[in-house]
């Protein structure tokens, strides 16, 4: 069975760091280009960074870039996303998502996980 499960989020406060963890189960994540997005309460589901299959090359919104960081463990089959520099309207639940190719639409994914609440208050 093709499972994602998200870890690592909480609360923290402005100008704080998260670093969130994307587990994957019954694949593998090398195979897949792999997306966070975020949706945050009435807002819509945005792509938030988008890490390629095979040559890694990783997509950032505009609204996160030079905060957050998106990498790979291959062999713990683990995709990760750090960020630093956390605002409130960074808040939101966090998904990770797998697709065949990179893309910030989350219609085009196919394996979703459960989400990871981030709260960024003070």
């Amino acid at each position: 069975q093709l499972q994602l499960v998200e870890s690592g989020g909480g609360l923290v406060r402005p100008g704080g760091s998260l670093r969130l963890s994307c587990a994957a189960s019954g694949f593998t994540l090398d195979y897949y280009a792999i997306g966070w997005f975020r949706q945050a309460p009435g807002k819509e589901r945005e792509g938030v960074s988008c890490r390629s299959s095979g040559d890694g090359i990783t997509y950032y919104a505009d609204s996160v870039k030079g905060r957050f960081t998106m990498s790979r463990d291959n062999a713990k089959n683990t995709v990760y996303l750090q960020m630093n520099s956390l605002k409130p309207e960074d808040a939101a639940v966090y998904y990770c998502a797998a697709a065949a190719i990179c893309t910030f639409e989350p219609k085009r994914y196919k394996y979703w996980g459960q989400g990871t609440q981030v709260t960024v208050s003070s």
